[in-house]
């Protein structure tokens, strides 16, 4: 059977009888031969689906005599030794676009058809390659990475970054400044023009290592993301890898969801179809068997079957690889990239006025007001000087560290929340999920442990409160058993593997340690809801029964053999077929002949599914003598009333059925998936079995997290209403005025209809992959048919003017209409091949990472690990801190480029040579925007971000409380600087208008951005500056670098930097006029301004979502707010002491 969910390997092993009594290869388990044919299959056999069984006669890839091996040595030294030819006759059958051509090479006497590939490789249709060989594989033909593009090297990007108009011309006119110096001065005239340069080179070489590092990180983010586990054959043992392990000759297995790892040729295939279209354009999924397509394509998917195939080129050799090695991927810009790169320009433009009339006002004071301090300068000098300063302007004005902020934050957030289980796909989604307003969950697997227990039941018509009991089955008759047995084993993907302690290593430490703890529980290998029905037959309840033994008896996927037919999400339900015949085997794994077969047809459908949807389908049902009965209305009210039953004590109910002589309505070998749907009526109900699978552990603090955080989460579930409105009170999702309804009435709904319930609708059970779809395109219009065309294609047949307004989804203008074209931020969980309709269209899709298909995965846009629920809080977390850590910088940047502006401005205006010169206001710039992105890009979340609402969308980036911020500190700052300006020679004995007089300004200005980058931490009302720093290192490893940097700059700096070194009181001084910033913090937060209620979204009341409230002033903020008070007042008690001596 083909559940997307059973993709999971783990060592299953198959032994084998050899010849004259040898030592049989030991594959998965250790038998001696005894000369004969038999064979012995162990409990963890190969039995899924197609994947197959054991061999005939002797050993293979093992330590046996070898006397039964199909493959001779020289396939083996051929492969191992000739890599050229062989890569050669595998190049020949995988031209692309080149069906007709592939086979006549297959087929030809050089390859010899599929066996000849096999043997060719050196490999097995059932065992695949020695494990051995691989290492010598992988060192001639490669590894499966696939190519990707070379990344730049420091080199480069360190060029790219005097790609920036700004800094080009800032060069020219350091060029010219230094050309006029050295005319006009050889000795000392160079200064200023190196100075500038030295300054751009320093803005260069830290952006290029940021650039390189964000590259660093990205690209080991990406190698990650593709590093998926596949499952393959190696010694009769399937064992899952990671996709780049894969070699040449492997025996790789694939169901429906699973991407393609690498291209192949079929061994054994049932019911295959593939969407080729990433590779060919073509958006119709490909019919694949052993005659007529037996290629397999890497970067393709399966839609539907299950396969093995024979790995034929691998890495750069695949078509895909060829494909990858002439790409060049970029990184997309995120939404807030996007919105910050327009703020950025706007702030821009607004510094190219702010530089433009600067140099007016300085040019107008030469020309017309003519100072005494100008009268030894030149116009044309006095022009370069204002022309400098003007262009010095605009580069501190441009604030390019906007973009490396949210580059930074999401670098450092994406591999922080790949320790929480979280694997971001793209960028975007980690600050979209901050604002997420509505979290459409899975049940199975994300909200409850996905590992299930049959608990109860009802076995041919005996019914088991308890099926631990040894008993449990003593009423049953030998019949009624060995068809229950068959159809659990038979109509099944999963697997139970063992433990065994060869595939637990442990080092000498752990085992002389008598307390070394390790877990011995069986291996549950795909579908939990299946393996839950295994571990039941395997245990004393079934008697131990093999069911691995019953289903590789069946032969499925191979000529004449079983058929299987995938899992559909949308049915709820799966079939096997199959042919009784094949299901003779002795008597060492428990099973004896079938004594259940019908004379007259060897073939059988068994069929497992939700409990009303294969009840409703029945006629019959199997009494505890093995007989078949008719299902009567009291029959069928009894059975109802027992799955209400279950479904209320939040029991998954799952029914089993069979239905005799069904090669008398279809043929088997010809049947498709629709042909076998066809057939599930009119058959006999065989159990009903109720499941327990408990909620996490942490998922009641989750939900009520998410739901105090704003966020509405509503369970999406394909259960039964009942076991849904259950686990949904359970956890915390349906509230005493919640709506819970199924999927038939949903779609029942007009889109009017729908959004009036919207707000209560909590719960939806029994829904098909189209009705999440419907529900995340309703809350956010993603995807929303947007003309009639679109709307057909949704509803093909269907009258449009007629219908529009009655069918969901509804469509673009009628959406928008109804909510002012804004719509819900939705997060959406899926882990089936049909859920990626839904990851696409929400806003985030977050796909299962161990339940997920592979065609999930790439449908989403982050994947949760672990499964679980409480990681998708991470990453509502991490999105809230990215964004708030932009706004955080947003803030500080803001109030720097506002004081830097200003005091230039004014400073031309008023006569002054501008305080800030060309590399004060570099070193500046260096510091607002690399460093200060640094420091807050990085700062980690507090848990109090989930104590607000998520913000709408187009709420603004600056806030009302930021305002009020930016607009305090920066009124502060350049009062201070105006005072110094005027006030300074007086105060601290020098001269006005002298490097000595301006170097205190710079060191002021400085260290109030030193002090006003603590107050940036918060963007709110709470004044706590100093908080977490030994959870910041990089905070206070960029605080503490600019500290050290302005103390060599003010006291070495010299002509290059014109500054004069200050004494101990002038360096007092400035620090402590600098640190008075942060009073000025606690200040401006007293000033009553809130933030816009309307800003808003989510759940949750208004005025509910500021976060917290003020909160009373610890040791900590009592002592940074008293400091500087006190520290200025005692020194300038000391400082009028001494002036009175």
């Amino acid at each position: 059977m083909c559940n997307p969910n059973a993709k999971e390997g783990s060592d299953v092993g198959v032994s084998q009888s050899g010849k004259s009594n040898a030592a049989a290869a030991t594959i998965g388990g250790g038998a001696k031969g005894s000369g004969t044919t038999s064979r012995t299959v162990s409990g963890s056999s190969i039995g899924t689906g197609i994947m197959g069984s054991g061999k005939e006669n002797g050993s293979v890839n093992g330590g046996g005599d070898g006397a039964g091996d199909r493959r001779g040595s020289g396939a083996s030294a051929h492969i191992l030794k000739d890599a050229k030819a062989v890569k050669a006759l595998t190049a020949s059958v995988n031209a692309p676009q080149a069906l007709e051509q592939n086979l006549k090479n297959l087929h030809s006497d050089a390859v010899g058809g599929i066996d000849g590939m096999v043997e060719l490789l050196d490999s097995h249709p059932e065992d695949g390659v020695a494990p051995s060989s691989v290492e010598r594989r992988r060192e001639l033909y490669g590894c499966n990475s696939l190519p990707s593009a070379p990344p730049q090297t420091f080199w480069q990007l360190f060029v790219d970054t005097f790609d920036d108009t700004t800094v080009q011309i800032l060069m020219v006119a350091a060029i010219v400044s230094l050309a006029i110096g050295m005319y006009e001065d050889p000795s000392t005239g160079y200064v200023e023009g190196v100075a500038i340069l030295a300054a751009v080179l320093v803005v260069s070489v830290v952006t290029a290592v940021n650039d390189y590092e964000k590259e660093k990180q990205f690209r080991a983010l990406s190698e990650v993301n593709d590093d998926v586990p596949v499952l393959v054959v190696r010694g009769g043992k399937a064992r899952q890898i990671q996709v780049g392990e894969i070699v040449l000759g492997d025996l790789v297995c694939v169901e429906a969801g699973d991407n393609i790892p690498c291209d192949g040729v079929l061994v054994a295939c049932d019911g295959m179809e593939i969407d080729e279209s990433p590779l060919t354009g073509e958006p119709i999924d490909v019919d694949k068997d052993l005659k007529e397509d037996p290629f397999v394509l890497s970067g393709c998917a399966v839609t539907h079957g299950s396969a093995r195939f024979l790995a034929v080129a691998v890495g750069r050799d695949s078509q895909w690889g060829v494909i990858k090695a002439a790409l060049e991927n970029e990184q997309d810009q995120t939404p807030l990239q996007e919105k910050l790169d327009d703020m950025a320009a706007l702030i821009g433009y607004v510094g190219m006025a702010a530089a433009a009339a600067t140099f007016v006002a300085m040019m107008f004071v030469k020309l017309v007001v003519k100072p005494a301090y100008l009268d030894d300068v030149s116009v044309f000098n006095h022009a370069l000087d204002a022309f400098i300063i003007g262009v010095t302007i605009v580069v501190v004005a441009v604030p390019e560290g906007l973009p490396l902020a949210v580059t930074i934050s999401l670098a450092y957030s994406t591999k922080k929340m790949l320790a929480d289980q979280n694997l971001i796909r793209h960028l975007h989604a980690c600050e979209t999920m901050g604002n997420a307003t509505n979290i459409c969950s899975d049940k199975t697997g994300t909200l409850t442990e996905n590992r299930m227990t049959v608990v109860k039941g009802v076995f041919a018509d005996i019914p088991h409160d308890d099926t631990a009991e040894p008993d449990a089955i003593a009423n049953m008759s030998g019949e009624a058993r060995e068809i229950i047995l068959q159809v659990i084993a038979t109509c099944s993907t999963a697997r139970v593997v063992p433990f065994d302690p060869e595939d637990a290593p442990a080092n000498e430490e752990d085992l002389e340690n008598e307390l070394t703890i390790r877990d011995t529980r069986p291996q549950l290998i795909g579908n939990k809801t299946e393996a839950a029905l295994l571990i039941l037959a395997r245990s004393k309840w079934g008697g131990e029964d093999n069911v691995d033994a019953r289903r590789a008896s069946a032969n499925f996927g191979k000529e004449g053999g079983s058929r299987l037919f995938p899992f559909s999400s949308a049915r709820k339900r799966m079939s096997v077929l199959v042919n009784e015949s094949f299901s003779e085997s002795d008597n060492e794994g428990g099973i004896t002949k079938s004594e259940v077969k019908n004379a007259a047809s060897n073939w059988t459908l068994y069929h497992k599914g939700a409990a009303e949807t294969v009840l409703a389908d029945c006629t019959k049902y199997l009494a505890s003598d093995g007989s078949e009965k008719p299902l009567t209305a009291e029959k069928r009210a009894y059975f109802e009333s027992t799955i209400k039953s279950y479904a209320s004590s939040a029991l998954r109910c799952v029914a089993l059925a069979h239905r005799r002589s069904i090669d008398s309505i279809i043929d088997p070998a010809k049947a498709t998936a629709q042909c076998a749907s066809g057939a599930e009526e009119d058959m006999c109900l065989d159990a009903l079995v109720g499941i327990a699978d408990p909620l996490r552990h942490d998922v009641v603090e989750a939900v009520a997290t998410c739901q105090r955080a704003g966020i509405h989460v509503r369970m999406v579930t394909g259960d039964n209403l009942d076991t849904a409105r259950a686990i949904a009170k359970e956890a915390g999702i349906l509230t005493d005025d919640g709506l819970a309804m199924i999927g038939e009435d949903f779609r029942k709904l007009t889109p009017a209809q729908l959004d009036e319930i919207l707000p209560r609708l909590q719960v939806l059970a029994r829904s098909s992959p189209e009705d999440k779809h419907f529900l995340v395109q309703r809350l956010n219009g993603g995807l929303m048919p947007s003309n009639e065309k679109e709307w057909l294609e949704v509803h093909p047949g269907r009258d449009f003017e007629k219908e529009k307004d009655n069918l969901l989804p509804g469509y673009q203008e009628e959406w928008s209409a109804s909510r002012g074209g804004v719509g819900e931020v939705v997060g959406v969980t899926g882990d089936g091949t049909n859920d990626g309709p839904a990851l696409k269209a929400a806003d985030v899709g977050l796909s299962m990472g161990i339940s997920g298909t592979d065609v999930a995965k790439n449908a989403s846009d982050i994947i949760i690990m672990d499964d679980k629920f409480s990681s998708i809080i991470k990453a509502v977390l991490w999105g809230r801190s990215v964004f708030d850590n932009i706004r955080k910088f947003l803030q500080f940047q803001l109030t720097v480029n506002v004081v830097a502006l200003t005091i230039t401005f004014l400073s031309a205006v008023a006569g002054y040579k501008p305080p800030l010169n060309a590399v004060m206001m570099l070193w500046v710039n260096l510091i607002m925007d690399t460093m200060g992105a640094l420091a807050l890009g990085t700062e980690p979340p507090t848990l109090e971000l989930l104590d607000r609402r998520p913000y709408k969308r187009d709420a603004s980036l600056i806030n009302r409380p930021m305002w009020r911020n930016i607009l305090i500190q920066a009124g502060y700052q350049l009062a201070l600087l105006v005072f110094l300006l005027q006030n300074g020679p007086e105060i601290f004995d020098c001269e006005d208008g002298s490097r000595h007089h301006f170097t205190i300004i710079f060191n002021a200005f400085v260290y109030c951005q030193i002090f006003n980058e603590f107050n940036a931490r918060d963007i709110a009302d709470r004044f706590d500056p100093f908080q977490k720093m030994t959870k910041s290192p990089m905070f206070v490893a960029v605080i503490l670098f600019t500290v050290l940097a302005q103390w060599g700059i003010v006291e070495y700096g010299g002509d290059f930097t014109q500054t004069h070194p200050l004494d101990a009181e002038e360096w007092k001084s400035t620090i402590l006029l600098g640190f008075m910033s942060i009073p000025v913090g606690f200040i401006m937060r007293q000033v009553p301004i809130s933030e816009d209620p309307d800003s808003f979204a989510g759940i949750g009341k208004d005025g509910e979502g500021e976060g917290k409230k003020k909160e009373p002033l610890g040791f900590v903020q009592l002592i940074s707010l008293m400091v500087p008070i006190i520290a200025a007042g005692y020194f300038q008690w000391v400082k009028e002491g001494v002036a009175a001596v």
